[in-house]
């Protein structure tokens, strides 16, 4: 039964892909899509922010970017250096079977994509933003999981990625920031308030 329940879950799984990487597909996305998965795209940001908290929130700031920058090696850690071996599951793009149905868009990249550390990183960073910076900030409660989804999304319109290899690779970004922006809320909590914000500052402003 449980074999059969697998079989029948990777079977959807492919169908799903042939529709969002191979049908639905056109010249227009083909351009745009494969920035939002490209980690050079997202410099600026991160370079913002690593300039921004530390200016902001003092001493804090520093140790949230310390934070941010934790939530990410054990995201990929976990995803590229354990579970990918783990599982072994070939990339769409490597398997021979789909090599009609394929349309590949960038490198292919390594063997093996359950499950996706792109997905896995950016729902890590991007809930650890809101989870530890979401009681002033309450729009990042939107903007932080729609950021990681259109990631995600990205890897299975450029052909790398199975859509099951995405969700559980946001799965496990979700529960990595769960856990360390949880820990780092019980230290620095008080840091990110409006009432007692590092140089008197309101944080709402």
């Amino acid at each position: 039964m449980a074999h059969s329940f697998l079989e029948t879950v990777l079977y959807w799984d492919q169908v799903a892909e042939y529709y969002l990487n191979y049908r639905w597909h056109n010249e227009f996305w083909d351009n745009i899509i494969p920035f939002f998965r490209n980690q050079w795209f997202w410099t600026p940001l991160y370079f913002f922010l690593i300039l921004y908290m530390p200016s902001k929130y003092k001493a804090a700031g520093w140790w949230w970017c310390l934070g941010f920058l934790v939530s990410f090696i054990i995201s990929d850690r976990i995803s590229a250096g354990i579970l990918k071996e783990y599982f072994a599951r070939p990339r769409p793009c490597n398997n021979p079977a789909l090599a009609n149905t394929i349309h590949l868009i960038v490198n292919c990249g390594g063997n093996y994509g359950f499950p996706s550390s792109h997905a896995a990183n950016h729902f890590s960073i991007g809930l650890f933003a809101a989870i530890t910076l979401g009681r002033t900030h309450k729009w990042l409660y939107l903007v932080a999981p729609l950021w990681a989804a259109l990631v995600a999304y990205s890897q299975v319109y450029v052909g790398v990625h199975y859509p099951l290899d995405v969700f559980c690779g946001a799965i496990l970004g979700i529960a990595t920031a769960n856990i360390t922006g949880r820990l780092f809320n019980r230290y620095f909590k008080k840091y990110f308030t409006p009432e007692i914000a590092p140089g008197g500052n309101d944080l709402m402003t």
